[in-house]
């Protein structure tokens, strides 16, 4: 799913290309991608685009009088800018928003349609889009550390939890984690003071690093690969492979259809934290540091 670097490289691509831009059209390709319709697609055609803005993992575009665009992409819905003739993808395509500068595509790989568009009228209307999680980039170490021990979680289920800390999800978790060098599994409210400042200072500098890089990559074109696997990732998506602080291999736990990558050796004091599916099925059996596993 596209978290705050892949949705503030988003916005900053649009902006050149939409702000100030009468929004021509929005055709709905796959009904199912429209979930809420006052004001309606054809009630909006004209209106130009005021603003632009990120809430949470979503994108807003802001109309004339009030009206907005939420786009929620979730796990595989990805935004395409194309020429204004140009033929957007076939089966993929689950809308489009015609600008005179060009087009923008919504898509969504995949069978299972969960990416969304939601019309809404006022500031009121993004109410129930706003799920109150912190803007750490927006936000100093005292905030930080009250929003983190505010519930006693994991740090890794914290991180990810919309409505303590906005846009962060599996990916950018993991890379936190391994920049402050602490367990995904560390309890939130047994945190020392100086944990909670280097994993405050950790969380704001890999957000920016990732900003900085993917703005790069973009130049002056729009973001044409947007996946939570990238190179120069630490620890995401790279179980097995070397830990490019110490070399260990990246190590993982497994949940439903995500995983968890860290390094035991950078951020566990070298113990391997169980994965619930195979930790029980080898039970003794199961490696209690990594030193047995190398």
């Amino acid at each position: 799913m596209p978290e705050l670097p892949d949705i503030a490289t988003y916005l900053d691509c649009l902006a050149p290309r939409v702000l100030g831009q009468p929004l021509e059209e929005l055709a709905i390709r796959n009904p199912f991608v429209l979930r809420s319709v006052a004001p309606s697609p054809r009630e909006i055609a004209g209106a130009r685009v005021t603003g632009l803005r990120r809430l949470g993992k979503r994108i807003v575009l802001a109309l004339e009088g009030e009206r907005f665009i939420v786009i929620h992409l979730m796990i595989a819905g990805r935004l395409r800018w194309l020429a204004a003739k140009a033929k957007p993808p076939g089966k993929i395509t689950l809308a489009l928003a015609r600008f005179p500068t060009g087009t923008l595509v919504l898509t969504e790989a995949g069978s299972r349609r969960r990416a969304s568009i939601h019309l809404v009228e006022g500031e009121a209307g993004l109410g129930p889009f706003t799920r109150g999680g912190l803007e750490v980039l927006e936000a100093d170490a005292a905030a930080f550390a009250e929003r983190l021990r505010s519930e006693n979680h994991t740090l890794k289920r914290a991180l990810t939890d919309p409505r303590l800390f906005s846009g962060i999800g599996n990916a950018y978790s993991d890379e936190i984690l391994h920049r402050a060098r602490l367990s995904p599994l560390a309890l939130t409210r047994k945190l020392d003071d100086e944990s909670v400042k280097i994993l405050f200072e950790a969380t704001r500098a890999t957000l920016l690093d990732w900003i900085g890089r993917l703005r790069g990559d973009a130049g002056a074109g729009f973001p044409e690969t947007v996946t939570a696997f990238r190179e120069g990732m630490a620890v995401h998506g790279r179980y097995g492979k070397p830990c490019p602080v110490c070399g260990t291999p990246v190590q993982r736990i497994r949940y439903a259809d995500n995983e968890t990558n860290y390094c035991a050796r950078c951020q566990t004091e070298g113990r391997l934290l169980a994965d619930r599916a195979l930790s029980r099925l080898l039970r003794q059996d199961w490696p209690r540091s990594i030193d047995e596993v190398e």
